[in-house]
C-alpha cells in the first residue's frame, strides 16, 4: 500500500510538525486552487511548497519577488537578434516562469508575490482565473494539467512589502505559517546543522531564538534559522553559546527602536533570561 502523502512529506521531505498546514495545501491543489501562503521569515513556507509539489511529482518553476520585476520577464519575450532576421516566429519568443510552467504543467512558485510591482501581480490574472494567457504576437497560452500557483508573502508589518490587491487575493486560497512549538524547532536544528550539536545546546539555541520573539524591545523576532547557526558556531566555539548569539542575532532581529536600544545590553538580558544548564 502506497505511504500516504503527509508521512511521504515528513519522511521522504524532512518537514516536522507541519501536518495540519501540508493537508491544507494538498487539499487545494487537488481542487485545482491556488494558494497563498502566508507567515514571518523562516517559517519553512518555501519549504512547505517544495515537499508538496515532490510528493505531488510536479515540477516546480520558481520566481522570486522583486520591485524591479516587469511584465516582460514574467511572461516571456521575444529575442531581438532573432526577431531582426527573421521576424515574430514562435521560436524567437523566450518563455518566462508563467508561460513555462503553464507549458508544462507545473507549479509556479512564487516567492514574496507581494514585493512584485502591481503591474506584474496584475498579470496573473488570466492566467489564474482562466488557466490562460495572450501573449502578443506569440498567441494564445493554455495551461497544462497541473498547473496551479503557489505564492507566499510576509505579514504586512513587514519592511520592504506591499499589499496584494483586492482582485488579486480573490483568486488565492490561504494557508498561514506560524512559528512553531518548541519541540519541533528543536528537532528541524537537530536535522538542519551540520556540526553535530549536543541536544543541550540545541535546547539553548531555541529557547535564546524563541526569546527574541517575545521582547518588546523587538520588532521582528529571529526564526530557526539564527537557532540552526548558533547551534553550529558554539559548536566550533566549544560549546560558548553565548558568543554565537552575539554572531547570529544581530542580522537576524529588527528592534522596534534601533537608535535608542543597546544591541549588546539586550543580548545580555537574553542570555541571562536563557540561562545555561548546569554543567554534567
Amino acid at each position: 500500500m502506497a505511504i500516504p502523502l503527509i508521512e511521504r512529506i515528513e519522511h521522504e521531505q524532512g518537514v516536522i510538525g507541519r501536518r495540519r498546514e501540508a493537508d491544507a495545501l494538498l487539499a487545494c491543489l487537488w481542487a485545482r486552487r491556488h494558494v497563498l501562503i502566508e507567515g514571518p521569515v523562516g517559517v519553512g513556507k518555501t519549504v512547505l511548497a517544495k515537499a508538496v509539489a515532490a510528493v505531488l511529482d510536479r515540477g516546480i518553476v520558481r520566481l522570486d519577488g522583486d520591485g524591479r520585476y516587469t511584465e516582460a520577464r514574467l511572461v516571456g519575450q521575444f529575442d531581438p537578434p532573432v526577431v531582426l532576421a527573421r521576424g515574430y516566429q514562435p521560436d524567437a519568443f523566450l518563455a518566462g516562469p508563467l508561460v513555462q510552467a503553464m507549458q508544462q504543467g507545473a507549479i509556479l512558485f512564487l516567492n514574496e508575490l507581494n514585493r512584485m510591482p502591481e503591474g506584474v501581480q496584475n498579470v496573473l490574472l488570466p492566467a489564474l482565473d482562466e488557466r490562460q494567457v495572450i501573449v502578443p504576437r506569440f498567441g494564445l497560452v493554455e495551461a497544462a494539467p497541473g498547473f496551479a500557483v503557489i505564492a507566499t508573502q510576509n505579514p504586512a508589518e513587514f519592511v520592504a512589502t506591499g499589499t496584494l490587491s483586492e482582485a488579486l487575493r480573490d483568486r488565492f486560497e490561504l494557508v498561514r505559517l506560524d512559528y512553531q512549538s518548541a519541540d519541533d524547532e528543536q528537532a528541524i536544528v537537530a536535522q538542519a546543522t551540520v556540526c553535530a550539536p549536543a541536544p543541550a545546546l540545541i535546547a539553548r539555541a531555541v529557547a535564546l531564538t524563541r526569546a527574541t520573539r517575545n521582547d518588546p524591545r523587538i520588532r521582528r523576532g529571529a526564526s530557526v534559522r539564527a537557532a540552526i547557526a548558533m547551534a553550529d558556531i558554539a559548536t566550533e566555539l566549544g560549546g560558548d553559546l553565548d558568543r554565537a548569539a552575539e554572531l547570529t542575532l544581530p542580522t537576524r532581529i529588527e528592534l522596534l527602536d534601533q537608535r535608542g536600544t543597546d544591541l549588546g545590553s539586550l543580548l545580555d538580558d537574553l542570555k541571562k533570561k536563557v540561562p545555561s544548564p548546569p554543567a554534567s
